[in-house]
């Protein structure tokens, strides 16, 4: 990783067994899932059986397993959404929005935490909106590849902390972070990212005004505006707990968990844009403004810290015109762009 100069009684019966999965919850928090013990494809078989494991880019060893299985993160593939005068949501609550062809759809981060797949056609084109809540990488990526739509689900895997996706056509596993098939028939297959927004809803709704805005196919399903990843972005980690947690290259100075702006293969630390106010290289602007709570903080995402909205654009002949980018941790960027750039000044 290069850095760029100057970022009482023991439980009986039931409740044992509950606190015994409360005990394998936080070890794989604070730990990692793989206290959680290996799998390998003999396992996976039952769930993929016609995943063809024998085609594959990385180490099996390399995927995680924290007890989630086949889509029991269930993905959204019938996406529902009202307009933004009807919606219901904190007006800095963070969505992930996308615009084509005048079409412009919002994706709020309270969903996709519980959800983080959905599929969808917007402006004519078939979308993926992924988001993995345990290293916050966010990307919207086209469905379309070699003339044939994909469909995607969860494994229920991750590799790096980060969520390993399947298609439901070849039953290949992708890699969310890079869009790239990992395992299968896809293997080495790269998905297209679109350009699209992190943003407050409040921005959103000021940009687009007649777009629409995802809401819960059955609103009771999940506790949608709070989050079980309160304190995760704020709560200090000892530093042996940090160093055994995320084993990965990055300065002493930054903290795996620090957010980091992806763009390919260089990204900037959050803390120096936010001091910057914008930031130029290479045709490229970053700019970032207040007002965008954290689903990393407070157990109600609408009362989560400000972290804070950034824009990336490319100028051009036409002007200045968004860019695919991504709003991850730091340990994320180390550990899948490990010859990558991390700017802090």
């Amino acid at each position: 990783m290069t850095v760029a100069a100057t970022e009482i009684s023991r439980p009986r019966g039931p409740a044992r067994l509950a606190l015994a999965g409360i005990i394998l919850v936080i070890a794989a928090v604070w730990l990692g899932p793989e206290v959680l013990g290996g799998e390998g494809p003999s396992d996976w078989a039952r769930e993929f059986p016609t995943t063809n494991f024998d085609l594959h880019s990385i180490p099996f060893d390399e995927i995680d397993s924290d007890g989630a299985v086949r889509d029991s993160i269930p993905p959204i593939h019938e996406p529902q959404f009202v307009s933004v005068a009807e919606a219901d949501i904190g007006p800095l609550e963070p969505v992930l929005s996308i615009g084509i062809d005048g079409d412009f759809r919002a994706y709020p981060l309270r969903i996709l935490l519980w959800h983080e797949i959905v599929n969808d056609v917007v402006g004519g084109v078939p979308v993926l909106v992924s988001y993995c809540p345990l290293c916050n990488s966010g990307v919207v990526f086209d469905r379309r590849l070699d003339g044939q739509v994909l469909q995607f689900g969860n494994t229920g895997r991750l590799r790096h902390f980060d969520m390993v996706m399947y298609d439901l056509e070849t039953e290949s596993w992708w890699q969310q972070f890079l869009g790239e098939a990992l395992i299968g028939d896809l293997t080495g297959q790269q998905l297209k990212p679109l350009p699209a927004r992190l943003e407050s809803f409040e921005n959103f709704a000021t940009r687009a005004p007649d777009g629409v805005l995802l809401v819960p196919n059955v609103k009771a399903a999940r506790a949608y505006g709070t989050t079980p990843y309160g304190g995760m972005d704020s709560t200090p980690l000892p530093p042996s707990i940090s160093r055994l947690r995320y084993p990965y290259d990055l300065p002493v100075d930054i903290d795996p968990r620090a957010r980091v702006i992806v763009v390919g293969e260089e990204a900037w630390t959050m803390a120096f844009l936010r001091e910057a106010g914008v930031a130029e290289r290479d045709g490229l602007r970053l700019t970032w403004e207040a007002g965008q709570n954290s689903i990393h903080d407070h157990r109600v995402i609408a009362e989560g810290r400000d972290v804070g909205n950034v824009i990336v654009q490319r100028q051009t002949a036409n002007g200045l015109e968004d860019v695919p980018y991504d709003v991850s941790f730091a340990f994320a960027f180390a550990a899948f762009v490990p010859d990558g750039v991390i700017h802090q000044e």
